[in-house]
């Protein structure tokens, strides 16, 4: 809840910014994630499915194994931000890239209409793609530590 209060304060501080340049129009979708038409690139409901669950996946897989106790001390941060980056070389084109629901929340609010119509996908999809990623990180996990 906390993550969704901070989005929603980042998300007015940013349209407080916008809106300070003559013809700044909110429908136009202020960083908000979309599919269909109000993807970037005109990308489907299933591709910005299967974009989002794949890349929240692989996102929590690097995070879970920057962080574990076995990984080099001190690369967490470097590895995660790199992974972060390529995300979003991937997927702003598709979706505008969300991987964290507050994040997609705090914009999407403002803009209203389409963006709140389309907002389940962007709780739902970095759901399924977390659960998968702790999923498997617990089995590579298990399957590492038995080899120590």
């Amino acid at each position: 809840m906390a993550q969704v209060v901070g989005a929603l304060i980042a998300g007015g501080v940013l349209y407080l910014i916008a809106t300070g340049k003559g013809g700044f129009d909110v429908t136009g979708g202020f960083a908000s994630n979309g599919y269909g038409d109000h993807s970037p690139g005109g990308y489907s409901l299933f591709a910005a499915l299967l974009t989002e669950v794949v890349m929240t996946m692989m996102f929590l897989l690097v995070i879970l194994g920057a962080t574990d106790q076995r990984a080099p001390k001190g690369m967490a941060p470097i590895a995660i931000g790199l992974c972060l980056t390529l995300i979003h070389l991937i997927s702003i084109p598709v979706t505008n890239t969300s991987v964290n629901p507050a994040r997609s929340t705090g914009v999407a609010l403002f803009v209203g209409d389409w963006a709140v119509a389309q907002l389940w996908l962007f709780w739902v999809a970095p759901i399924i793609g977390a659960v998968a990623g702790a999923g498997i990180y617990r089995y590579i996990g298990l399957a590492g530590s038995e080899e120590s």
